[in-house]
């Protein structure tokens, strides 16, 4: 059978259903227009390439020429990578939350011609199963329903988008205030699972905007229990199955509540968010366990997440799928992490006996899915131990690794993301600057340049490069976390190149996203025409709020720059998302920690040249304070008056340190531990 019209995409998600006997549209106009011409409904099918359960549908129904077949004579079928089109794909989650549905993937959804939807579900069995109808069942009922009565339908579904804009929509409430983040932040404390840390119940996700903001509401009110709750997650986390111990990074979640069982497939902005937090949090507790797995994990994003380009650089790829195929050439989940005893008897020899004990394997293994005996390797002894044993257990995990590597190895989604490379960027040049390793800060400096070349088109960011082009117009959530990435790069490298690109797309962001009616920020571009309605929300999910990361860019440039209209735009993100109660802002970690930076945050200005001022820029990255920006200068007061710079000169020759908090700066500092003194309460 010929390709379909995927065939000519770039998305490995879509080209994975380029050779399905469906006649799949990828979204757009000619999809629209086909559905309008036939007067057929269009089943919208939204996934993304390491989805698991997207693999199953894709290989139980949309390979299967009957289901196909009646597919293609009922319905106009269009396939999106949500990850190329999260504007589209938060409609249409939302739209099925609406219709009190479970959100998730596959996302399964009937539209209208003009792309309203009117029913929907995730993932559907080809017969009755799970409890779940069949898909030829679903689509048999659905076709019959609309031909015998799509007026019906039609009117209905004005209901549904009166509902989705109503979504965006401002309500009023009371200002925030860092009382309300506080009642937030206890709300959090108390869902933490006092056990295994995480948030209660499975399956246990990272989540790590709520755990840095337990970690600043520790730093703010020196309450115990919320460092408590950061270190004994990052611990379990840190030891159990989520993480990959051979070869470094950590998987989506864990589907049990001990963080034992992942599920395996290893996502960009995961491991990002975590690296930053854990540098974070190292600052303080200098912990031999989270710099293992800082440096584990990049290690893994530099060996296996890179996409080059003709030699001319790299930025990093989307994410790791879960399964591997097995040997009869079947998808199977986790196939490629898993070890049984007798593997490692015979790979380790004299060395099995430490390594089991160490790691937990058992003749009966720990994961009965994964078949009989099967292991998955979770660190039950803590670390570290001694030197000596550490050393021989590295070398176990690297005949381990070399074992691996020869199995069938997980497919990989080579899309370059704006959003996901802005987070890694993000980490690495925070871990590089607070490890002092700067081949990781030129590693972030690297793919930052892939992204400014490769995906900005006269100025404007795109969202995705793959295959050689870049596609799609950025949404917010690219603009913002490339913006922040730009100013890490500022804060650890001194270029001003970065500061200006930052003030650059913060001008871009305002120009093409703002939302004028409500304030705030819209998800897709004022200028996008094939979405029925612009959404505008703040809450964290996977990845970190456009809005909120918006709301820190602006604070932070603001204190960089000194110019008040990054703080007032700054203030009416916030206020766009009023606190009505501690609820409505629950779900709203970055911008509550935005919130507290802007309110409270300090700048830290270093007057010197070269290498005299090394030593204080170390004692800045160092310091466990989180409220805090740094700003550079050469000492000779060449700022202008208003900037936080203006004044800041070295003395006697000597480098100079200025901690400045609400317009009020304390005397130069030129030695390290005097201004780590100084910083402590940040």
């Amino acid at each position: 059978m010929p390709k379909n019209r995927l065939a000519q995409e770039t998305s490995p998600y879509l080209l994975q259903h380029q050779d399905n006997p469906v006649d799949w549209y990828p979204w757009g106009e000619e999809a629209l227009e086909a559905a309008h011409a036939t007067g057929r409904p269009i089943l919208l099918s939204i996934g993304y390439s390491s989805c698991h359960w997207c693999h199953v549908m894709a290989h139980e129904s949309f390979e299967n020429p009957e289901i196909a077949t009646r597919m293609n004579e009922m319905f106009i079928n269009v396939k999106i990578d949500r990850e190329e089109r999260p504007d589209l794909d938060i409609i249409y989650q939302s739209a099925l939350n609406l219709l009190r549905q479970p959100g998730g993937w596959p996302l399964t959804m009937l539209l209208s011609p003009d792309g309203d939807p009117f029913w929907c579900g995730t993932y559907f069995p080809p017969e009755e199963r799970y409890g779940r109808p069949g898909f030829m069942q679903v689509l048999d009922g659905i076709a019959g329903a609309w031909n015998s009565n799509s007026e019906q339908f039609i009117s209905n579904v004005a209901v549904i988008r009166d509902a989705l804009k109503a979504l965006s929509t401002s309500v009023k409430g009371k200002a925030l205030t860092l009382g309300v983040v506080n009642e937030v932040a206890d709300g959090a404390l108390r869902t933490i699972d006092p056990t295994y840390g995480g948030f209660r119940g499975a399956p246990k996700f990272p989540q790590p905007p709520m755990l840095h903001l337990l970690w600043r509401a520790w730093r703010r009110t020196g309450l115990d229990l919320y460092r408590d709750a950061v270190i004994n997650t990052l611990d379990h986390m840190c030891q159990g199955g989520i993480f990959d111990h051979i070869g470094g990074g950590f998987a989506r979640y864990s589907t049990d509540d001990k963080w034992l069982v992942p599920h395996f497939e290893k996502m960009l902005y995961d491991n990002a968010q975590l690296i930053s937090l854990m540098a974070e949090v190292w600052k303080e507790s200098k912990s031999p366990l989270y710099e293992a797995r800082i440096r584990e994990t990049i290690d893994w994003v530099l060996r296996d997440m890179k996409v080059f380009d003709n030699d001319e650089g790299y930025a990093f790829a989307s994410a790791l799928d879960a399964d591997t195929l097995n040997a009869d050439g079947h998808n199977e989940e986790g196939l490629f992490y898993i070890w049984t005893q007798d593997e490692i008897d015979e790979l380790l020899t004299d060395m099995a006996p430490l390594f089991k004990q160490t790691y937990g394997i058992t003749s009966r293994g720990n994961w009965s899915e994964g078949g009989p005996g099967a292991n998955v390797i979770s660190r039950v002894k803590p670390y570290p131990t001694d030197p000596a044993i550490e050393g021989m257990l590295a070398d176990a995990r690297n005949k381990l690794f070399t074992t691996r590597a020869n199995r069938p190895n997980p497919a990989r989604d080579d899309k370059v993301l704006a959003d996901l490379n802005g987070l890694m960027i993000q980490a690495l040049a925070k871990a590089g600057a607070i490890l002092a390793e700067p081949d990781w800060i030129v590693a972030a400096e690297t793919a930052f340049a892939f992204v400014s070349k490769h995906m900005v088109n006269d100025g404007r960011l795109s969202r995705s490069w793959a295959k050689g082009q870049a596609r799609h117009n950025a949404v917010l959530d690219d603009l913002a976390h490339m913006s922040r990435a730009a100013l890490y790069l500022y804060e650890t490298t001194g270029d001003e190149t970065y500061l200006a690109q930052c003030e650059a797309w913060a001008h871009q962001a305002n120009d093409l996203f703002w939302c004028d009616d409500d304030g705030g920020y819209c998800l897709s571009a004022r200028d996008v025409t094939d979405v029925i309605t612009r959404t505008r929300q703040c809450a964290d999910n996977a990845v970190p709020s456009g809005n909120g990361t918006m709301a820190d860019v602006l604070a932070r440039l603001y204190l960089i720059t000194g110019d008040d209209t990054f703080r007032t735009r700054a203030e009416e993100v916030i206020n766009a998302f009023p606190a009505e109660s501690a609820n409505a802002v629950a779900n709203m970690p970055t911008l509550l920690n935005a919130f507290e930076l802007l309110s409270e945050g300090a700048q830290v200005v270093v007057a010197g040249m070269n290498g005299n001022c090394a030593p204080l820029i170390k004692a800045v990255f160092t310091s466990p304070s989180t409220l805090h920006v740094l700003i550079r200068t050469d000492g000779e007061n060449n700022h202008a008056a208003g900037h936080p710079a203006y004044g800041k000169t070295t003395v006697d020759g000597k480098a100079a340190a200025y901690v400045c908090r609400a317009g009020t700066c304390s005397p130069p500092v030129i030695n390290e531990d005097a201004l780590i003194a100084q910083l402590k309460d940040l």
